[in-house]
Formats: structure tokens, sequence, C-alpha cells
């Protein structure tokens, strides 16, 4: 038996699907989340699959984990609070569920006589390395990982993070699992928390682990009223009543956009290798696509005008450019992502199309951030 944490959530809901598919039984663990899911929010409609054993719980209650482990071989923990904005004030919230409720899984499954899991796999976030890697080409030096940039930085329009050695502007490269953690943010600060527990615990209980590490996953299925997380649902919403798209700093900050399915099949891929695994995968494309550059392709998509508007705004604990290694992914998982950006944005577009329009609540989101001091504006020419 498969338990998947989180399960009815975007990335859960795919593999649940595929899964089931295959004629293999899974268990789901959700607590059907107001901000993700809405007010009125039911069992998603495979819940009631003869394969499908779902438990409306939460990872934060110790008889909820008793309840779902039993039986259990495999854990696929996905549940979690995401969204790097809403969690530096957020931060109980996110520490309870994201932590603590890590810290439960592990103390359950060492007092658990029911269950025999032989495998722990964690939804992480490219979001632990903080800025992505980078080189100088001005001074040669190789790679290097810099610090997160400062309110001041941001402020004065300094968008490019800094060589280390000779200030010049750094050149963005692929970001491996082998980089070193600069957190910048309490959401990532958390997801490196539950990466440590995992390790940690694992290895205490004799269970194999796999930290797969998530860059921006976009596709059908995903949210389209959670304001805080899931840059294109946020922009597809503005694009379709013709509202504008403020594009942050300077629109050049980029992402490594992964369609959900290639996630999927990454778990997939996991969950199925029979050797041990005990280490960390980057789940990407391999390519990095800037915001305002991805906004155009959306828009191309939808077959409606993208007006975008580039703001001088930046959020407090922002990256700059992020992009993975996708080598050991290739190499540990046999697994190489299969849709390209261009598919990914049509059948995302064509799904956000025969859907009811989504609340546009990014307006309310921005002021919340700004009331609370993460949200400036760089003043000069953006």
């Amino acid at each position: 038996m498969l338990l998947i944490t989180g399960g009815a959530g975007f990335i859960g809901s795919c593999i649940v699907r595929r899964w089931i598919s295959a004629g293999r039984s899974v268990r789901v663990l959700d607590n059907l989340s107001e901000q993700i899911h809405g007010k009125a929010a039911g069992e998603p409609t495979w819940a009631s699959h003869p394969l499908v054993d779902f438990v409306r719980g939460s990872v934060t209650e110790r008889s909820d984990w008793v309840r779902a482990l039993d039986g259990v071989r495999e854990i696929v923990h996905l549940a979690a609070e995401t969204g790097t904005a809403q969690s530096m004030y957020e931060i109980s919230r996110y520490t309870t569920c994201n932590a603590i409720g890590t810290g439960l899984m592990l103390e359950a499954l060492r007092e658990s006589t029911s269950s025999r899991v032989r495998r722990v796999l964690l939804a992480s976030s490219r979001s632990i390395y903080g800025e992505g890697a980078y080189r100088c080409d001005h001074c040669g030096l190789a790679r290097t990982i810099p610090d997160a940039r400062t309110g001041g930085d941001l402020a004065a329009g300094r968008w490019e993070p800094r060589c280390p050695v000779c200030a010049a502007t750094l050149t963005a490269i692929p970001t491996s699992e082998s980089d070193p953690p600069r957190t910048a943010s309490i959401y990532a600060a958390t997801k490196w928390t539950q990466e440590e527990y995992v390790r940690i615990g694992c290895a205490s209980l004799g269970i194999d682990h796999a930290i797969l590490r998530l860059q921006n996953v976009y596709g059908e299925g995903q949210s389209l009223q959670n304001p805080y997380t899931g840059i294109l649902s946020i922009f597809s919403n503005r694009i379709r009543v013709g509202s504008e798209l403020p594009i942050f700093e300077d629109g050049l900050e980029s992402r490594d956009f992964v369609h959900v399915e290639d996630v999927a099949w990454s778990f997939l891929a996991a969950i199925d290798r029979a050797d041990p695994i005990a280490g960390v995968i980057n789940v990407g494309s391999g390519r990095a696509t800037s915001v305002a550059e991805v906004a155009h392709q959306l828009g191309r998509a939808l077959g409606l005008e993208a007006r975008t508007r580039v703001t001088g705004q930046y959020r407090l604990g922002d990256i700059r450019h992020n992009f993975a290694d996708i080598s050991r992914l290739q190499a540990v998982l046999g697994y190489r992502p299969q849709i390209s950006l261009e598919e990914g944005l049509g059948r995302f577009a064509r799904w956000v199309l025969s859907r009811a329009h989504g609340v546009d609540r990014l307006d309310s989101a921005n002021r919340e951030l700004v009331e609370r001091g993460l949200m400036g504006v760089y003043e000069g020419e953006a």
C-alpha cells in the first residue's frame, strides 16, 4: 500500500490518477485546506475509486498518522504549507505543518506495529538553495551560491547577485544537489528542516528515503484561487479578464518551470526503484525562463493578450535565478522530463479555459505584504 499525504492537492492528484490507472491501491491523507480547495471542498472525484482509501485528516495530528500508516509500504510526503511570501508572517503555521508534521510522521513510524515502510519520499523545494548557482565571467570564479539579496539591494534596484570576490554581476548556472543550502525564507527553512528530519529519522529507522527538490511546478489541476503560490495560475486569472499583469523587479528574474506530469512520473520512478536511493534529486526541466517571457508565452497559449507592466516591486525572501541540474534525475531514476514548456503551457491553457474563472486575490495579497513590511518598490526606472 502506498500512502500519499496531501494527495488531494495539485501534485498528489496527478500521482494518484497514474497510480490507480496501473491497478495499484493507494491511501490518501489530506485535510482539504480551504486556501487550496475552497470553502466547500469535498473529496475529489477519484476518492470513491475502489483502489483509493481516502482519509480526511491532518499531518499535524498524531492519531491521523496512526490511522494512515496501517499496512503502508511507501510514503510520498507532499502535505505542506507552501509559498514564500506568506511564510514570512505565518511562521507558526508553516512550522507546525511542515516541520512538526514531519516529526510526527517519524515518531509514528517508530511506534507503528502495522506498517513495514521501506521508503519515504519527501517533496522538497528548490527554495532551500536560496539563490541558485552562479559563476563570475569577470574574475573567473567557477561556482558560488551568493547570499540572499538584502532589502537595501532591492530598494536600490540591485537585482542581480554580485560576485563575492570582485563584485561583478554573476551569471546563473545549473544548481546541483551538492550545492549548499542558503535558505532565504521561512518556507525554505521549514523545507530544509523537513529534509534533515527525513534524512536522520529514516537512517535511524533503517528506512530508505528520497528527497525530490521540485522546481516551479505548473499544469492542469493547479489551484486557481491561491494568491500566494502558482505564478501561472495567478497570471491566467488576470489574462482572462484583461487585467494588467504586474511583473516584479525588472521582469528578468528566471525560474525553472516543470510540468506536473513530469513531476508525477519522477515520483513514480522513485517509488519503484529497486535499489536504495538515500539522497536528494532535483526535479525540473533544466532550463531557465524569465517571468516576463513566461507571461507572454502563457498569453499566446490562451489566445489572449498578456498586458504586462514591469513594476519594480519586490518581495523579501524572493530569489533572482534558479534552474536545476537534472543529471542525477536521469542517472538515478532513469527519467528525463518529457513535456516542453510550449506543450505544457498549451495543455495548461486548454484546461484553464475549461474552468470557471478563479477569484483574483493577488492585489489583496500584495497589500497584505506591503502592510507587513515584506514588499517594497524600487522608485527608479524599472
